[in-house]
């Protein structure tokens, strides 16, 4: 069975893998499944390419990782803390791995398997994170906040000027108010010219006026 990990490629799937299933614990309600899955490929790629006086180190450096994450989406919500998170994750499947091609294979699949998690949040229930990153609290016409909807619904196609930095959040001015706003995923600078594109209860989507 040992000799499988003689291929140097497999680093990337086992960390891959495990690295889809304990980000994917944090982004959805898995009930533990992918917490368990996770932490059982990590602990049998650290088993596999780690020296034993260096397992207990680098594992709590991975999990120390992971619980920055989920401290940062779940309290934060400033990407900080989830930053250093990744990069103590990335050091401890690097670091860890007995030669730099491993370890090349392992960093790419912690990413690959960090961006595929996104999946989860298609087809499971997601777990209330990073809601003031993304603006994802949305007030309904059944939770009876009609008032506001309607408000922000009026904002639809208005023309304002950006307050802030835009990244991708920040605050913009329309008609002498000031909203909280998010851009497609670009960086907008401050004294800008944009346009409101969607309005989805609070959430206001702007894009730079042509």
């Amino acid at each position: 069975m040992m000799e499988w990990f003689n291929f140097e490629w497999l680093s990337f799937f086992i960390v891959g893998l495990a690295t889809l299933f304990l980000i994917g614990e944090l982004l959805v309600n898995a009930k533990g499944i992918f917490a368990g899955l996770g932490l059982i490929l990590m602990t049998v790629y650290f088993l596999a390419y780690l020296d034993p006086s260096m397992f207990l180190t680098m594992a709590v450096l991975y999990i120390v990782g992971i619980l920055f994450i989920f401290i940062d989406g779940q309290f934060i919500n400033d990407g900080s803390l989830a930053g250093i998170g990744a990069i103590l994750m990335i050091i401890s499947v690097g670091a860890s791995s007995p030669n730099w091609v491993v370890g090349l294979y392992a960093v790419v699949g912690l990413i690959v398997g960090a961006v595929m998690s996104l999946f989860w949040i298609k087809v499971l229930p997601r777990r209330n994170m990073w809601s003031k990153i993304t603006l994802l609290d949305q007030l309904t016409d059944d939770s009876g906040y009609s008032s506001m909807n309607r408000n922000y619904r009026k904002l639809l196609g208005e023309t304002g000027i950006t307050l802030t930095d835009m990244r991708p959040v920040g605050k913009i001015k329309i008609n002498g108010e000031e909203y909280s706003a998010i851009s497609n995923g670009h960086w907008i600078s401050h004294d800008v010219k944009v346009v409101v594109k969607q309005v989805d209860g609070t959430r206001i989507l702007v894009e730079i006026v042509d």
